[in-house]
C-alpha cells in the first residue's frame, strides 16, 4: 500500500493537465484561417504536440443571415478539425463541435467575430528533459523517414520508365501553405540531384493534398507542385524539362474520408510522371 501511495505521488508530482485556449481567426467569408493565424497555429503544433482537443467553438460576423453564418461557422470548425488530424494531434473522442449564427454576444470589431476557439488539454511534463527528449524524438523520427526515402529516391528512378509515376514520401508543407518544411527539404535537394545526372530526363510534377472532399479546390496541389518546379529552375534545371499539375483530393490511395493519419499522410503526396527519359 505504501508502494502504491509513493507512485500515486510520483506520478502527481511529474506531470499535470492544464486546460487552455486556442484563438484562431479567420478573413471576411473564409473558411481557412488568415495569414496571420495560419502561422499562429503552425508554431502552435511545434509546442504542443501532447495536447487533446476537447471543445472546438466556430463564429461568424453579423453579415448574412444566421443560417448561412452558422454553416460557415462550422465549415470553420471542421477545417480545424481536419488540421489537428493532418498533424496528428490528439482529439478527444467525445470532443465538442458546435457552431454559432447569431446567437452570441458580438464583439464591435467584426474581425473579432470570424474565429474559432479550440479547448485543449495538455499533459505538461514537469521535467524539461523529458520535454526536450520528446521533442527530439518527433523531430529524429521525421528526419529518419526523409532520410530512407532519399536513400532509395535514385533507384526508384533508375527503375522507372516512361510513362512511370514516382511517389516522393515525407514531402511535407506547412498548414495550407506551398511552404515546404525544413526536414523535407533534403528529398528536394537529391531530386535535383537525380536530374543533374540525368540530363536527358523529363518530368511532370503532380502535387496530391488528403483530407478536402472537394473536387474542385485544386489551387493548393498546383502551388505546391509549382514550388518544386522553382526548386529545380532556381538550381540551374531546364524549365523545358519539367511542367506540373495539381490534382487536389481527386486521386487519393486512400478514400475520403481518411480514417487515420497513415491515410492521411498517403494521400498528401507529390508524384514524378516520367515523361521521357531521353529525347524524343
Amino acid at each position: 500500500m505504501r508502494n502504491y501511495l509513493l507512485c500515486l505521488f510520483f506520478l502527481f508530482s511529474v506531470t499535470v493537465f492544464t486546460q487552455n485556449k486556442l484563438e484562431v481567426f479567420f478573413d471576411f467569408n473564409k473558411d481557412v484561417p488568415n495569414e496571420l493565424s495560419q502561422s499562429k497555429i503552425n508554431q502552435w503544433v511545434l509546442e504542443n504536440k501532447n495536447a487533446e482537443i476537447i471543445r472546438v467553438l466556430g463564429y461568424c460576423d453579423s453579415v448574412d443571415d444566421s443560417e448561412y453564418n452558422k454553416e460557415l461557422a462550422m465549415r470553420r470548425v471542421n477545417t480545424m478539425i481536419a488540421f489537428f488530424k493532418d498533424n496528428a494531434i490528439k482529439i478527444n473522442d467525445k470532443v465538442e463541435l458546435k457552431s454559432f449564427g447569431k446567437d452570441f454576444n458580438y464583439s464591435k470589431n467584426q474581425s473579432e467575430n470570424r474565429k474559432v476557439e479550440v479547448f485543449y488539454t495538455v499533459l505538461e511534463v514537469k521535467n524539461p528533459k523529458d520535454a526536450l527528449v520528446e521533442s527530439d524524438f518527433q523531430f529524429t523520427q521525421l528526419s529518419t523517414l526523409v532520410a530512407e526515402e532519399k536513400s532509395t529516391l535514385a533507384s526508384k528512378f533508375d527503375k522507372a520508365k516512361k510513362g512511370d509515376l514516382v511517389r516522393i514520401n515525407n514531402i511535407s508543407f506547412y498548414f495550407n501553405s506551398e511552404k515546404v518544411m525544413e526536414q523535407s527539404e533534403p528529398l528536394l535537394e537529391e531530386l535535383y540531384q537525380i536530374m543533374v545526372a540525368n540530363p536527358k530526363l523529363r518530368i511532370e510534377i503532380h502535387g496530391h493534398i488528403c483530407c478536402n472532399p472537394n473536387p474542385n479546390d485544386t489551387k493548393l496541389s498546383y502551388r505546391r507542385a509549382l514550388v518544386i518546379l522553382k526548386y529545380l529552375t532556381k538550381k540551374g534545371i531546364p524549365v523545358n524539362r519539367m511542367n506540373f499539375k495539381g490534382y487536389g483530393s481527386n486521386d487519393p490511395i486512400y478514400r475520403l474520408p481518411e480514417r487515420n493519419e497513415k491515410e492521411r499522410a498517403a494521400n498528401r503526396r507529390v508524384e514524378i510522371l516520367i515523361v521521357a527519359k531521353q529525347w524524343d
